[in-house]
C-alpha cells in the first residue's frame, strides 16, 4: 500500500497527470471509471485564483466520485502560493499538488513550473509557503533538471522532502526537451534508491502500453506511475494495465461500442459541466483520439467538430456505431 498523507492508495497506483484543457472533471469521471488510482486538476495559476478569475475558480470543481483527487496550483511568488493554497482547501480536494514541471514558455517566462528549476531555492521558498498554508498534504511534479547540463533532481527530492512533501513525481526529461526526444527514468529510479528518500516517488513519461508499464514497473522499482497523453481519448489504458500486471495478458482492444459510448459520456459530462456551447466546442480536441485508426473516417469526423448541436452529435455518434459496427480495430 502507498500513503500519501492520510490517503491510502493500492500498491503501484496508476495516476492521470494534470493537463492542461484536458484534465477536467468530464475526463477524470472516464479515467476514474477505467481504473485511474489518483487524479489531479489541469494546473490552476495562483495568481488567477486570487484575482478570482472565473477559468481558475471553475477549475476547482471536484466531486466525490473521483477521490481521492488533487488540486494542482502553480505560480512564483511565496505570498500568492499561500494564499492560493487556502483558497484551494476551502473547497476539501484529497491534496494539494504544486507544479514545478511544466515547460510551457508562457509558464517559464512568470518564473513558475518548470522555470523554477534554475533556483532550488526558490522552489524550496514556495513549498515551504504552500505547505504552511494548508492542513493537505502537500506533493509535488517536477522535471529532472532545467536541460542535460543541469540535472537536479537529486539534490531538489532531499530538499523538497526536507521541508514536508509527501510525494513527488518526476517526469523523466529536462525542461529543453518539453514532450520530445527520451524520458530517462535511471535518474528517477536513483532519487528512488537514495536511502534518505521515504516518501513515494512516482514516475512520468511515455508510458503508453501495458507491456511498457509493466517493463518500467520492474526495472525501475518505483512506488507507481502517471499517466499523460496516452490516456487522451483512450481511458482503458488504466485497466489494462491493471489487468496485464495480475495475468500477464491483454484486454481486447476497445471496439467501436466501447469508443461510442466513451465518447457519448464524455460529451454528456462535458454540456453538463461546461454548458452545453462551451462543452460541445471543447470536446472536439478528443474526438479524433476516440476513433484513432478507423479507416475512413474522415466524413464523420469533420461532422463530429462542426456540428453545434448536442441532439445533432448523438445522432451522429449513434450512426457512427451502426456504421461500423462490424468494424475491428487493430491494437495499437
Amino acid at each position: 500500500m502507498v500513503k500519501i498523507g492520510n490517503i491510502e492508495l493500492p500498491d503501484y497506483p496508476l495516476l492521470l497527470a494534470p493537463m492542461e484543457d484536458v484534465s477536467d472533471p468530464p475526463f477524470r469521471r472516464l479515467c476514474k471509471l477505467h481504473g485511474a488510482d489518483l487524479m489531479y486538476s489541469e494546473f490552476i495559476s495562483s495568481e488567477g485564483l486570487i484575482r478570482d478569475a472565473m477559468k481558475s475558480r471553475k477549475k476547482l470543481d471536484i466531486f466525490d466520485y473521483e477521490r481521492p483527487v488533487g488540486i494542482q496550483i502553480f505560480g512564483g511568488d511565496e505570498e500568492a502560493m499561500a494564499l492560493s493554497a487556502k483558497i484551494v482547501e476551502t473547497v476539501e480536494p484529497d491534496l494539494v499538488d504544486i507544479n514545478f514541471g511544466c515547460p510551457v514558455k508562457k509558464v517559464v517566462c512568470k518564473g513558475a513550473g518548470a522555470g523554477v528549476l534554475k533556483d532550488v531555492d526558490l522552489m524550496v521558498r514556495l513549498t515551504k509557503a504552500v505547505i504552511k498554508s494548508t492542513h493537505l498534504p502537500v506533493t509535488v511534479k517536477t522535471r529532472l533538471g532545467w536541460d542535460e547540463d543541469s540535472i537536479n533532481i537529486d539534490e531538489v527530492a532531499e530538499r523538497l522532502q526536507d521541508v514536508g512533501v509527501q510525494a513527488l513525481t518526476i517526469h523523466a526529461r529536462t525542461r529543453a526537451q518539453m514532450y520530445k526526444g527520451h524520458s530517462d527514468w535511471s535518474h528517477i529510479e536513483r532519487v528512488k534508491n537514495n536511502p534518505r528518500i521515504t516518501m513515494p516517488i512516482f514516475g512520468n513519461g511515455d508510458i503508453d502500453s501495458p507491456q511498457k508499464a509493466l517493463e518500467y514497473k520492474n526495472r525501475y522499482g518505483l512506488d507507481g506511475i502517471m499517466i499523460g497523453r496516452a490516456a487522451i481519448g483512450y481511458p482503458w489504458i488504466f485497466n489494462e494495465i491493471k489487468h496485464y500486471f495480475n495475468t500477464g495478458e491483454l484486454l481486447p482492444t476497445p471496439t467501436i461500442q466501447d469508443r461510442v459510448e466513451a465518447a457519448r459520456n464524455h460529451l454528456t459530462w462535458s454540456m453538463d459541466w461546461k454548458g452545453e456551447r462551451v462543452g460541445i466546442v471543447e470536446m472536439r480536441r478528443h474526438y479524433t483520439n476516440y476513433f484513432k485508426g478507423i479507416h475512413g473516417f474522415k466524413e464523420y469526423r469533420q461532422k463530429l467538430v462542426t456540428t453545434d448541436d448536442g441532439e445533432t452529435l448523438f445522432r451522429i455518434l449513434d450512426e457512427i456505431q451502426e456504421v461500423y459496427s462490424d468494424y475491428q480495430i487493430e491494437s495499437s
